[in-house]
């Protein structure tokens, strides 16, 4: 009996759809659609996922797992085709079924994509082994937070899996040597995020830079890692491996935005001493060879990257006149669509370097300003919107740690905001809830909105009549999925202060406007929310251009962690929302335990199962 059976050749539409799969497989299964029938196959999955360990692994876990050590098991899935075990794992993931000794039995030939990000306690050097003798043909492998397993146990396992395009090694005890195992072990490498490995220094990513590195390479997440001796060679790595990747798409390094200022002004000489003392090749010499082969990298861009790249080839040209026109310091352009961790003070050399942006996040905290008056604001809204401006209507993910109020933060998102769809705001100030809508305005196409938000510093005591709904007219986003509107709360306080009554208005129109809202997340809110509730469910008066669909029915998820609200509304929501799988009561003072238990009760009847969580 073969370990495997062949799967047949598929059509090329079904195979895209599988590298598809695969890419987004790297961090999480996606999540079924419960109010669809389950198909057959679906069905069976999740029989043998209740089943696993009172039936199927049951007689190995109790008489062979402890005692013997199998290179391979001709099990009761020997004959299961890849992407059938790649689905029962992810099932077993989400449902927090998968144990040690499915993993043994699971861990087969077959199998091209493997996470285990949710179970990173089962990882050791033993299943390191396992997967390495099993799994050869592994084409993705996340063991993100696998603190289990040392520096050698990587090196070995990843020395035998040549197949890879996508590796997630994310808070893991990466260092160095596991580096130099990847350059010279996988060659069609793609994707690599090795975040917030604190063992691993910026310098050991040289060698996947160097000439028998890592040639396919699109994509670099490198976060948080550890810190060099000398500060000048985080940047000078960086400048490294953004000139030695002519195929790069996706960065996040800590010094992106420094290292495209030291590229953009020929800052070469200040690197010298790293280059020679780390024997690569100089970044005079990376840029010369960059400007000899050209920018003409088309062939690495997929149909869509085309497509997007060609709407805005004219903005291109016509930026571009006059750098070609001067020296030949900006002849050089880097391919980067998705950059993270640049600073405000970059912002104009990431521009000038990376025309096709489409992903950004920025740290706007100013190091040269030492307070928080209005001239520091204003320079720092006046840098951003002429950042910004640089990719007026290409720029679709905008992530902003801004220290500011609301309020700077609208001019810049009236520049960038058409295109935006997610959208995320750290460490804003609220200043009434006018900005509040003008944001909203600036960006209707939006599908995901995270703010991050100091609560207001005096009462906002405006607050509009139910009736008076009609005369709002309050804009809305149709399209959002997900909203995060969490308010900071000193630990030391047991609620928030209600000084934002006036929030009522913008949160109607963004719950009653968005009839595919999935996840919603209300934390420590300045305002009572049963209002709010009530006026999205029982009023019939709808935002600007909103949808004629009833609100809150796809909510999946929702957080109300320490906010005012009370039994009334959270019964409303258990009964209205019947696809809400999680529900987060923490810290609502107005909740009892005999509320719970009623509100338990009633969700122990619904067809979907629904955690509630309450303390």
């Amino acid at each position: 009996m073969p370990l495997f059976r062949q799967l047949e050749a598929r059509p090329e539409r079904e195979r895209e759809r599988e590298k598809q799969k695969m890419r987004n497989r790297g961090h999480e299964c996606s999540e079924e659609d419960e109010d669809e029938p389950s198909s057959l196959t679906r069905l069976c999955l999740l029989s043998l996922a209740e089943n696993m360990k009172d039936m199927w692994v049951q007689d190995y876990a109790q008489n062979y797992m402890d005692q013997y050590f199998f290179r391979y098991i001709m099990g009761p899935f020997s004959s299961l085709p890849g992407d059938l075990l790649e689905e029962l794992l992810c099932v077993l993931s989400q449902r927090t079924l998968l144990s040690r000794a499915a993993l043994h039995l699971l861990l087969l030939p077959q199998l091209h994509s493997l996470s285990l990000l949710h179970s990173c306690n089962l990882v050791t050097a033993n299943l390191c082994s396992l997967i390495s003798a099993r799994c050869q043909s592994l084409r993705s492998l996340n063991l993100s937070g696998a603190l289990n397993v040392s520096s050698p146990a990587l090196c070995s396992l990843l020395g035998g899996l040549s197949s890879l395009r996508y590796l997630y090694l994310a808070g893991t005890l990466c260092d160095r040597s596991v580096m130099a195992t990847v350059a010279q072990q996988c060659p069609a490498l793609k994707h690599l995020d090795v975040s917030r490995c604190v063992h691993l220094h910026p310098v050991a990513l040289l060698p996947l830079a160097r000439s028998s590195g890592l040639k396919c390479l699109t994509s670099l997440l490198a976060l948080d890692i550890g810190l060099e001796e000398k500060e000048d060679d985080g940047t000078a790595t960086a400048a490294f491996l953004l000139l030695g990747f002519p195929s790069l798409r996706q960065v996040a390094l800590d010094n992106a935005g420094q290292a495209c200022t030291m590229i953009c002004k020929q800052e070469f000489g200040l690197t010298e001493e790293f280059t020679s003392r780390e024997r690569v090749a100089s970044l005079q010499e990376l840029w010369t060879r960059r400007i000899q082969r050209g920018d003409g990298e088309e062939d690495s861009f997929n149909l869509e990257e085309k497509l997007d790249k060609s709407l805005h080839l004219g903005k291109s040209r016509a930026d571009g006149v006059r750098a070609d026109e001067g020296s030949q310091e900006t002849t050089v352009k880097l391919a980067i669509r998705e950059i993270q961790s640049v600073s405000l003070n970059s912002l104009d050399a990431v521009g000038q370097l990376c025309p096709d942006i489409h992903s950004v996040s920025l740290n706007c905290h100013d190091e040269d300003d030492s307070g928080d008056d209005e001239g520091s604001g204003l320079r720092r809204t006046t840098l951003l919107t002429k950042g910004l401006a640089t990719w007026s209507g290409q720029v679709r993910s905008l992530s902003l740690q801004f220290p500011g109020p609301l309020s700077e933060l609208v001019t810049p998102l009236q520049v960038t905001g058409s295109s935006l769809i997610s959208l995320t705001l750290e460490g804003v100030q609220a200043d009434g809830h006018l900005p509040f809508l003008d944001l909203i305005s600036a960006c209707p196409k939006l599908t995901s909105l995270t703010v991050h938000i100091d609560p207001p510093r005096s009462n906002q005591e405006e607050e509009e009549d139910d009736e008076d709904l009609e005369d709002w007219n309050l804009p809305c986003l149709p399209d959002l999925r997900s909203l995060t509107l969490n308010f900071f709360l000193d630990e030391r306080q047991l609620k928030p202060v209600l000084c934002w009554r006036s929030l009522r208005a913008p949160l109607w129109a963004l719950l009653r406007g968005a009839p595919q809202l999935q996840k919603l997340s209300l934390m420590a809110t300045p305002c009572r929310l049963d209002p709010v509730f009530r006026l999205v469910l029982d009023h019939h008066s709808k935002p600007l251009n909103a949808l004629d669909q009833p609100p809150l029915r796809c909510l999946r998820h929702v957080n109300l962690k320490r906010s005012d609200v009370t039994m009334e509304t959270t019964a409303r929501l258990v009964k209205t929302c019947h696809r809400l799988s999680t529900l987060d009561l923490s810290g609502c003072w107005s909740m009892t335990l005999s509320n719970i238990t009623k509100l338990q009760g009633k969700a122990s009847r619904r067809r979907h199962k629904l955690q509630i969580t309450w303390t």
